[in-house]
């Protein structure tokens, strides 16, 4: 397996400390550059060509949604990743807009953050559980402009190939919660099953239906009507 190159781009020096000691130690990850604002990290950039970028939002100088939008054009190879403490729309639909492959908060997991890393360097888009909901309010005001349902504008966009009656009963209620925001903890919870087991359905869930995102678990859980948008 190739080594993922990775950047940290924070103005906390703690905590891109903190994140490199912690990614150091995980297989198939490495570290080779930090910034403290978005002007380093688009001169940084351009010289090491990091794989993916772990970019903050809030910093002095340049912030990094406009680090964000200019790496898009400067050095489009190099992935970002939203690595943030808003737990807020605004930036979530922002820092997407500006071309991030992914958003999740500091507050989340450390697990999930290794997740979210080798999910964007596999060309997917990796939203934190919590954040799906956000993706479905998004389709809603969407349908809502175009006068259509929610279902519609969705179907229009990728028309599935398989529906609900390749999963069981099981698994449609693991895709539920989990196109509803919830993670592998919680929905093991609700379900009286392990986070593990939990993991294993999802997997199930992406095989049987050749999806490899939550996005896309989310779009089709909308489509085949397994999620309403009220």
């Amino acid at each position: 397996m190739d080594i993922i190159r990775l950047m940290l781009v924070d103005d906390h020096d703690v905590v891109r400390v903190g994140l490199k000691s912690f990614l150091q130690t995980q297989e198939g990850l490495s570290v080779i550059a930090e910034a403290a604002n978005g002007e380093q990290a688009i001169e940084l950039a351009l010289q090491v060509k990091p794989d993916i970028i772990l970019m903050d939002i809030s910093m002095p100088g340049m912030d990094g949604l406009e680090a964000t939008r200019r790496l898009r054009t400067l050095c489009p190879d190099c992935l970002v990743l939203a690595l943030t403490v808003h737990d807020d729309k605004q930036y979530f639909m922002q820092m997407l807009a500006a071309g991030a492959s992914g958003y999740i908060t500091k507050q989340a997991a450390a697990d999930d953050l290794v997740a979210a890393i080798f999910t964007v360097a596999q060309g997917n888009i990796y939203l934190q559980p919590a954040l799906a909901r956000w993706l479905l309010d998004d389709y809603q005001r969407l349908a809502n402009q175009r006068g259509f349902s929610p279902n519609a504008v969705v179907d229009e966009e990728a028309p599935e190939a398989v529906g609900l009656e390749v999963l069981s009963h099981r698994e449609r209620q693991v895709l539920e919660l989990v196109a509803d925001g919830s993670n592998n903890q919680e929905i093991g919870s609700l379900l009286n099953l392990s986070p593990k087991t939990i993991a294993r359905h999802r997997e199930r869930i992406m095989n049987k239906l050749n999806m490899h995102s939550r996005t896309e678990l989310v779009k089709f859980a909308i489509r085949t009507g397994l999620v309403k948008l009220n």
